[in-house]
């Protein structure tokens, strides 16, 4: 027997009959009931055939009481359809062509993922109030302990003091507002102001500071301060301290040697800690290479540190650097050293500058090799990168189309360079006039001449040769009437 029963929704349907969504189901097989003296028995779990908008479908399949007849019409009670509903602890299962064809809604979206993800929630509380009154809140020891400003300050009223009173008598004052780290800037001013004892005044009183000393950062810069003033000498047990000093105070010593002048002192330091297996920073190779270039008798020291830094897997050089130890390797003539130091420079994924292009790849190493040809395909990348060119990289190219014998490029880049708000050099003028006197352009020429007249150089007595030998050619093609 089948009975169909219809609620409405609003009225709580799985309230009533106690089918919410908090029950389960935990069998699936016929039971009897007996209600109002009625027996009630096969029932099976009722099953949703119909949802709609104000109406919900369930059957009910069960067998009555015996002894009734077949097709008579039978009445059940809300109550025995309550008591027929208790039986099933879950929800009401629904036919399996209704399942396939329902289309499930998609969850709402929650507020948090409907921001981008990554991007900070905003701030439910909004401070009102200004980046100035906010800073005046702080504590003065954070505003001051940190602050360029006071630091500076506070070494120029050191450097104000009699010689006869220590630092100590100002930074007493201070104690209460200084933190680690605070007095570097300190040192480093009264440095360059040329006051290493003053320097090391404020160290020794750094040192009696619990509360500001050890600290690494003072000490590098004591270090690298009395080491340029040459007020430092290299340590008794070198291989101990560049096996267990910190690395920043060896290279603020390196540094300070480097300024200095001791460049021997510097190289031992750096020899020591490459022995020792402590790795310093690239840059300061590159300042010691600058230092020891300058001098031909030292040319001979610098190529172990080329191959030191030709080891290394961890290169890190700034583009100032590199242009450093470029314009080093031109002078000693190493220009497969600066081809490929310029080739990584552009691998790592850096801009070669306009310095770097004039200086290093295709300036002075091309024209000593007398490799024009080869200069020219760096001059078109430079070009396509949009470099803006400087006035050494107009005289490196002019320089280039006057080797090459090409005067339309040569006029075309002398022309940029006027624009360009530069005044050409002498030299250049010498090159546009060489180039000119080979293409017997002798109106040219002599417009050359009164244009370098007018910016006030004198022409050299090869310069001044050539032109009246062009003078007298051009008087004796003049035939005489």
């Amino acid at each position: 027997m089948v009975i169909k029963t219809q609620r409405p929704t609003s009225v709580g349907w799985w309230a009533e009959y106690r089918a919410g969504n908090s029950m389960t189901t935990d069998s699936r097989r016929p039971l009897s009931i007996q209600v109002n003296k009625r027996l009630f028995s096969r029932i099976e779990p009722p099953t949703l055939i119909s949802r709609r908008r104000s109406l919900v479908v369930i059957v009910l399949r069960f067998d009555c009481t015996p002894g009734h007849k077949r097709g008579e019409e039978i009445t059940v009670d809300p109550d025995e359809i309550k008591a027929i509903s208790s039986l099933f602890r879950g929800r009401i299962p629904q036919k399996l062509g209704k399942l396939l064809n329902r289309e499930r809604p998609l969850p709402l979206r929650l507020p948090t993922k409907i921001q981008p993800i990554g991007f900070p929630t905003p701030k439910k509380h909004v401070r009102m109030t200004s980046s100035a009154v906010v800073s005046s809140r702080q504590t003065f020891s954070k505003r001051v302990y940190k602050n360029p400003s006071f630091l500076v300050d506070l070494a120029k009223e050191i450097k104000r003091l009699p010689s006869d009173e220590d630092a100590s008598t100002v930074l007493n004052k201070w104690s209460a507002f200084l933190q680690k780290g605070s007095l570097s800037l300190t040192v480093r001013e009264l440095g360059h102001m040329g006051l290493p004892k003053r320097a090391l005044e404020t160290f020794n009183w750094a040192r009696t500071q619990p509360h500001l000393f050890l600290d690494d950062r003072i000490l590098a810069s004591t270090v690298e301060v009395l080491a340029r003033n040459r007020d430092l000498k290299l340590p008794s047990a070198l291989e101990e301290f560049t096996t267990f000093g910190s690395r920043s105070v060896i290279e603020a010593m390196v540094r300070g040697f480097i300024k200095g002048g001791l460049l021997i002192e510097a190289r031992k330091l750096i020899l020591s800690a490459k022995a020792g297996k402590r790795t310093l920073d690239s840059g300061i190779y590159a300042k010691l290479i600058l230092e020891l270039g300058k001098n031909p008798d030292k040319h001979i020291r610098v190529l172990p540190l080329l191959e030191e830094l030709g080891e290394r897997d961890d290169l890190n050089l700034n583009q100032q650097s590199c242009t450093i130890i470029m314009k080093v390797c031109i002078r000693l003539g190493k220009f497969d050293i600066v081809e490929s130091l310029f080739n990584w420079y552009k691998q790592s994924g850096q801009d070669p500058s306009v310095v770097m292009y004039t200086t290093s790849d295709w300036g002075r190493p091309r024209f000593c090799q007398e490799k024009y040809r080869e200069a020219l395909p760096v001059v078109w990348e430079m070009e396509g990168a949009n470099c803006l060119f400087d006035l050494p990289a107009y005289r490196v190219v002019i320089k280039l189309f006057v080797a090459l014998n090409d005067l339309p490029r040569t006029v075309r880049y002398f022309s940029k360079l006027k624009e360009a708000g530069f005044s050409p050099t002498y030299d250049i003028y010498r090159n546009l006039f060489t180039i000119y006197m080979v293409s017997g352009r002798v109106a040219k020429c002599l417009e050359v001449c009164k244009e370098v007249e007018m910016a006030d150089f004198v022409l050299d007595k090869q310069i001044k040769s050539r032109l009246l030998q062009l003078e007298l050619l051009a008087r004796s093609a003049v035939p005489d009437v």
